[in-house]
């Protein structure tokens, strides 16, 4: 008689387990619920909770249907738009070792340099492959260096993506192009990084990229709303070293600012940098216009001119 493997054994005691924990051994009740959320059993009549830390050994997303269930059954780390090919590639190592360590032998290296190298080719068949995958490249790398979320990245991946099918790249530059789908990205997502902070990580110029932003969200339809100085504000004071109790007065002054009028054709960061010069000389947290300025790129003319205007808005002379 063969012994029975570890797997069947385990089996059997987890149905073992199940049968024992159908009725509840503080009322008896049979009405014993599983809570998926907690990851508990329960019962429903006196609340004991009979099992707690459970693992949830099923996918993470719900099907309805046979249809449902086969689009969303997947192996693997999720599809991603910041791969040209969307993550669905194989990927070669450059270690010429098996799975237990042991080094290869010199005809099975010459085998793999050549699949590495054919893999490589295939990954970009044509141009068009090729340049979509230096623009998402270079969106990676400006999102690293401005250090905004992934799923800004995804977004910037998306409007680049429509912006190729459309045909909107021909006669300009593959970096202005992602530069500007990264910047309208982090507009679309609430992120606050002003068109300079943009051009800095950009190897293109301001202009063009100003130029492209508006261009490729006219074509594309982005409904984009302008941007609000509130948001500038906790990034700007943090970097600072202020206080809440500054960014809440900083934000005060912007409301009633723009409540009368005054945000209309100026710039966002000039404008939060003024009302946190401003609130920082109220809360006697002073910091010099030199700081702000430096902090929010710009300048401190700008600073004293918004300064002017939101003290009078605010009352004080």
């Amino acid at each position: 008689m063969e012994r029975p493997s570890r797997q069947r054994q385990q089996e059997r005691e987890s149905e073992q387990q199940s049968d024992e924990i159908l009725s509840c051994p503080e009322c008896g009740s049979d009405e014993v619920i599983t809570d998926a959320d907690q990851g508990e059993l329960v019962c429903d009549d006196c609340g004991l909770v009979l099992d707690e830390r459970q693992i949830d050994r099923g996918p993470e997303w719900r099907a309805f249907n046979h249809s449902e269930r086969q689009s969303k059954s997947r192996v693997g780390a999720p599809i991603t738009e910041t791969m040209h090919d969307r993550g669905l590639t194989t990927t070669i190592d450059w270690k010429d070792k098996d799975a237990y360590g042991r080094s290869l032998s010199s005809e099975k290296r010459s085998q793999m340099h050549r699949l590495r190298k054919w893999q490589e080719r295939i990954r970009t068949k044509d141009a068009g492959e090729r340049n979509l995958q230096f623009a998402l490249s270079e969106i990676d790398r400006m999102a690293s260096a401005l250090g905004v979320p992934r799923s800004v990245r995804e977004v910037a991946s998306v409007i680049y993506r429509r912006a190729l099918n459309e045909d909107l790249i021909r006669g300009r530059s593959i970096e202005g192009v992602a530069t500007a789908a990264l910047y309208a990205a982090c507009r679309q997502e609430g992120i606050p990084r002003s068109l300079d902070e943009v051009a800095e990580v950009s190897r293109v110029p301001q202009k063009e990229i100003g130029r492209t932003y508006r261009y490729i969200s006219q074509e594309l339809g982005l409904e984009l709303r302008p941007v609000d100085p509130k948001q500038f504000v906790p990034r700007f004071a943090s970097s600072l070293g202020l206080s809440e109790e500054v960014q809440a007065k900083a934000t005060e002054i912007i409301d009633v600012s723009a409540e009368q009028g005054l945000l209309s054709g100026k710039s966002p960061t000039g404008f939060a940098a003024a009302a946190i010069y401003a609130a920082s000389l109220l809360c006697n947290e002073k910091k010099t216009q030199r700081e702000v300025a430096d902090v929010a790129q710009v300048t401190e003319v700008t600073i004293r001119n918004r300064y002017q205007e939101q003290i009078e808005a605010m009352g004080f002379r």
